[in-house]
């Protein structure tokens, strides 16, 4: 009864599996040795590949960033047979080419999170792997998402360094400042631990990261106010090239 392989696993928020138009929608709940993930994975065909999709937040968007069972949701993705990862992650842009409503590629991180399972070898008696990091993104998988980005004519920033903050609430702007010290360029709150999980688990992992707005001090207008309203207009004004970016994805 095993179906074809699935593809690619989308991990994001829950407007891009309305977007996508998928056909034969499954939806699969599988229990993991970490738990439950986040919400039922939802599994279709797209242009005739098989895609699935994962809200991070739960599809209420009722789990904050750092309440995410990161290992249950890439567990889950894997137990389906999922072995390619691309992460849809709204950040705040820091330095000057990553402003609002720009879709970038990430190729660094710095982890700045604290206190969030971070490991498969949590649990007693588990194997302890050391897995390299030197790239925290797949870079054969970066490079096949920047060709379907141009293939689909979407506009993607190639490269930046992903900054991960533990959150809920965001940066001030000393924070801010010491991050773009340090050679950050994108903040966001849920990069980390999903990305070094991907890597223990052996799965290809890259990340779309969407910018929703300057993080804090960061823009020309170093005081400005960002609006609820602002933000997702910006969130859907990035987004809008992300049905035919995975689209050409999946053919190539």
């Amino acid at each position: 009864m095993h179906h074809d392989p699935i593809e690619l696993a989308v991990i994001g928020g829950t407007g891009l599996y309305a977007l996508a138009e998928l056909q034969d929608v499954s939806s699969h709940q599988p229990d993991t040795p970490y738990g439950t993930p986040s919400g039922p994975v939802r599994v279709g065909t797209l242009g005739g590949r098989r895609v699935a999709f994962l809200a991070r937040h739960g599809e209420s968007h009722s789990v904050p960033p750092h309440r995410v069972n990161y290992r249950a949701n890439l567990a889950a993705l894997k137990a389906l047979g999922a072995r390619r990862v691309l992460a849809l992650n709204t950040v705040g842009g820091i330095t000057g080419r990553f402003g609002p409503r720009v879709l970038a590629c990430p190729d660094q991180l710095i982890d700045y999170t604290w206190g969030r399972i971070a490991t498969i070898c949590e649990e007693p008696g588990s194997e302890v792997l050391h897995v390299d990091f030197g790239d925290p993104y797949t870079p054969a998988l970066r490079a096949r998402v920047l060709a379907a980005a141009a293939e689909a004519r979407v506009a993607v920033v190639d490269g930046g360094c992903y900054g991960a903050t533990q959150g809920p609430r965001l940066e001030t702007k000393a924070e801010i400042a010491r991050m773009r010290r340090d050679g950050c360029d994108l903040v966001g709150m849920t990069g980390m631990p999903e990305a070094g999980l991907a890597r223990e688990m052996g799965l290809d992992y890259a990340c779309l990261a969407i910018v929703a707005n300057w993080a804090a001090g960061a823009g020309p207008d170093p005081d400005e106010t960002i609006t609820l309203e602002e933000v997702l207009a910006n969130v859907a004004a990035a987004s809008a090239g992300i049905p035919a970016l995975v689209s050409a994805l999946l053919a190539r």
